[in-house]
């Protein structure tokens, strides 16, 4: 039975999960937390910059979109940090060539989420060591040992004749002494767990309230994995539709209400399993920083990141700040990046142990961490 709680637990005693979140069409991180102090924003967005007056006040500097204020509580509490100016070098502005490149880690084969549980010092990973949220495996999961993609608890099931189906393989892999058949008992006890997870109704804890839409369902999900003890590792959810060509604030807006809500009902729903868990939200690139005349901004450079978890020090916005200045913006009036992705990941996966592989899991990319805890 020990073993088969090793297999389950993934990570053994750590129990450490890592959740990835991507906003995929180029989240405009100057809207997301502006930088109130630089003369250069309000200049080039005369009518879609956020007001001193109106945003969220964080360091001085910078300030949070109001519609983000559900964050403050775990930006006040420590929990939260804050990259601006972060991306990766590419500079295509293309969203397909940005994403992939991102969420490959560089040009390599896999993604580097996958290899990264590759990397890790265990024998074996369970059957919900790595799951995406949603109906394909993302690119940054490509090359996990395992990976299992689901909508919610209700896809992981053995249909209705579960009951004789599972009796007879238990029957089989019992009478099996080599690996997979160690593997293949250890998976059924995973869908014994889920059963019974299926059985009774989820109640988020400390009042913590999702929204009814795809990403909230997902962090949902997503936090019932982590409680139940599964082995869960690492999860990936999507939160798309950020392309803003043109009335920004309509196509931004309620995208920005379903983060801020999510995110926040996630970190209220977890409590004290926030100590071991650990939220990275990422996008492929930024937008222009002078608006349109259609009110929105086009494909620009730089973002921002947030990480949210036990152990950062966060209540900071990190990464240095290029300013807004003409001569500074990089190619057709872009916030350059001073940070690169890689540099905010590599931390993070440090805390939940990827320890002296960090260099398979980004190939020929010299790290700089970003100095997240402490």
């Amino acid at each position: 039975m020990s073993e088969v709680q090793s297999f389950l637990n993934g990570n053994g005693d750590e129990r450490r999960a890592l959740v990835v979140v991507f906003l995929r069409g180029g989240a405009d991180g100057l809207n997301l937390v502006a930088p109130l102090e630089d003369d250069g924003y309000h200049r080039s967005r005369p009518r879609i910059a956020l007001g001193k007056q109106e945003a969220v006040p964080l360091d001085g500097f910078y300030g949070l979109n109001p519609l983000l204020k559900p964050l403050e509580t775990a930006y006040r509490d420590g929990a939260l940090a804050i990259v601006h100016a972060a991306g990766s070098e590419d500079n295509t502005r293309s969203h397909f060539e940005a994403q992939d490149l991102m969420e490959h880690g560089g040009i390599t084969g896999g993604g580097w989420l996958g290899r990264f549980l590759r990397a890790q010092n265990r024998t074996a990973s369970g059957p919900l060591a790595a799951v995406a949220l949603g109906k394909a495996i993302p690119e940054c999961l490509r090359g996990a040992p395992a990976a299992t993609v689901l909508q919610s608890l209700d896809d992981f099931s053995m249909g209705e004749n579960r009951s004789r189906l599972t009796q007879a393989l238990a029957k089989l892999y019992g009478m099996q002494t080599d690996v997979l058949a160690g593997a293949g008992r250890d998976t059924l006890e995973a869908l014994q767990r889920v059963e019974q997870l299926r059985k009774s109704p989820y109640h988020p804890a400390h009042g913590a309230d999702y929204g009814r839409d795809d990403f909230s369902r997902g962090l949902l999900q997503i936090a019932r994995l982590i409680k139940s003890r599964v082995g869960l590792q690492a999860a990936s959810v999507d939160l798309g539709g950020w392309d803003s060509h043109f009335s920004q604030g309509t196509l931004m807006d309620p995208l920005m209400v379903r983060l801020a809500r999510g995110l926040s009902a996630f970190y209220q729903d977890l409590g004290a399993e926030m100590q071991t868990t650990t939220v990275v939200v990422m996008t492929e690139f930024g937008r222009r920083v002078e608006e349109n005349s259609a009110f929105g901004t086009d494909h620009g450079r730089g973002s921002v990141m947030f990480v949210l978890g036990g152990g950062i020090h966060g209540g900071r916005v990190l990464g240095k700040w290029p300013g807004l200045s003409r001569e500074i913006l990089e190619g057709p009036g872009d916030l350059p990046v001073t940070t690169n992705y890689r540099n905010v990941l590599a931390p993070i996966l440090q805390r939940h142990g990827a320890g002296e592989k960090l260099g398979q899991v980004f190939p020929d990319f010299s790290l700089e961490p970003l100095p997240l805890y402490g």
